[in-house]
């Protein structure tokens, strides 16, 4: 029994290394390779039955055999990763090449984003208002009926509180309808001089169509100092209208009314389309009205505080929308905030 091993456990491991070796070069996937790991190597593997046989040998030859064993184990195993990893390389490089990409192809165009024409506007006017020496100051859209009405000389009782469609949140509390507001809540925490501009949304309860929104852009702007008259009003409004739309452009000021101003003004540039010989957009007037201005009312300074007999100021305020409206013939509020590229891109 013991010479058997002897003898026949040397020839089988001999022939079992040989045999095996040919098999995993001969190997035609990864999964082959897997079955002769299991075969030879596995539990009831070929090798691991020679492995239990040592113990028929005597004990001072069970070293040797053992260490040719583990030898032969060796050596399996070492062939076994080198014939995976040409299968992993030759998969890997299958994969790359279905998953390549042909870069001979044109590239695709990326389109660049650009700014919205009402924050444009808006940039132009804070540019041109900071250069004529405005600070800005910015108020909440959630306002005081005292700040949005009482303090800018529209008390409970006056008529022209007839004309307001407000969105209310409580008796006291609504969204503002005009940035006017700004005024009395700067003036009465600031002394003369100022001068501040304030631009935002306004909210007013009516029905959208293609002159009026609910929700639209307001800029209002304000000095306060002694001396001032309508003449400064003029030349500061004149100087803004030659910034935003050209040096050649005129403009025009017919007595309005507005309860915080006194007197008011409606303020309008001749139109640029048609160089102010009439057009439709113009309604064939030649004139088209922008803003709303005058000089504050007496009241609106008594109520925070200041003295009207020494000071005096001036007020105007703009609806954003109506700029680039004007500068490009645009017919529709609505356009702007559609959201529809084929428009916005066209500006």
């Amino acid at each position: 029994m013991i010479e058997s091993v002897r003898q026949g456990g040397v020839e089988d491991l001999s022939s079992l290394l040989a045999e095996v070796q040919g098999r995993i070069h001969e190997a035609s996937s990864a999964e082959n390779l897997e079955q002769i790991e299991v075969e030879v190597l596995g539990r009831k593997g070929r090798l691991t039955r020679l492995l239990r046989s040592i113990g028929a040998l005597p004990p001072a030859e069970r070293p040797a055999f053992g260490q040719r064993l583990n030898e032969a184990r060796q050596s399996i195993e070492a062939l076994l990763a080198e014939r995976r990893a040409e299968f992993d390389a030759d998969t890997f490089e299958a994969r790359l090449k279905a998953e390549s990409v042909d870069i001979t192809l044109p590239g695709r165009f990326y389109q660049v984003g650009r700014k919205h024409p009402l924050t444009v506007t808006i940039e132009e006017v804070k540019r041109i208002f900071i250069g004529l020496g405005f600070e800005m100051f910015e108020g909440p859209e959630i306002e005081d009926y005292y700040y949005n009405f009482q303090a800018l000389n529209y008390p409970r009782e006056h008529p022209a509180m007839d004309e307001q469609m407000s969105f209310y949140i409580t008796d006291d509390k609504l969204m503002r309808t005009q940035t006017t507001a700004v005024q009395a809540r700067v003036m009465e925490k600031r002394q003369p001089p100022l001068r501040i501009l304030t631009i935002g949304r306004c909210y007013r309860y009516e029905a959208v169509d293609a002159t009026h929104s609910h929700t639209f852009q307001q800029v209002d702007g304000f000095g306060v100092d002694e001396g001032i008259s309508f003449a400064d009003l003029k030349g500061l409004l004149l100087q803004f209208a030659r910034e935003m739309w050209g040096p050649n452009v005129k403009t025009r000021f017919r007595p309005d009314f507005f309860p915080f101003v006194e007197p008011g003004a409606d303020f309008a540039v001749s139109c640029m389309l048609c160089d102010g010989q009439g057009c439709p957009v113009c309604k064939q007037t030649g004139w088209l009205e922008v803003a709303g201005a005058g000089l504050i009312h007496p009241n609106v300074l008594e109520n925070v505080g200041y003295d009207s007999e020494k000071y005096t100021g001036f007020a105007f305020g703009f609806g954003i929308e109506r700029m680039p409206m004007l500068k490009y013939g645009i017919d529709d509020l609505r356009l702007f905030y559609d959201n529809d590229l084929r428009f916005l891109r066209q500006l």
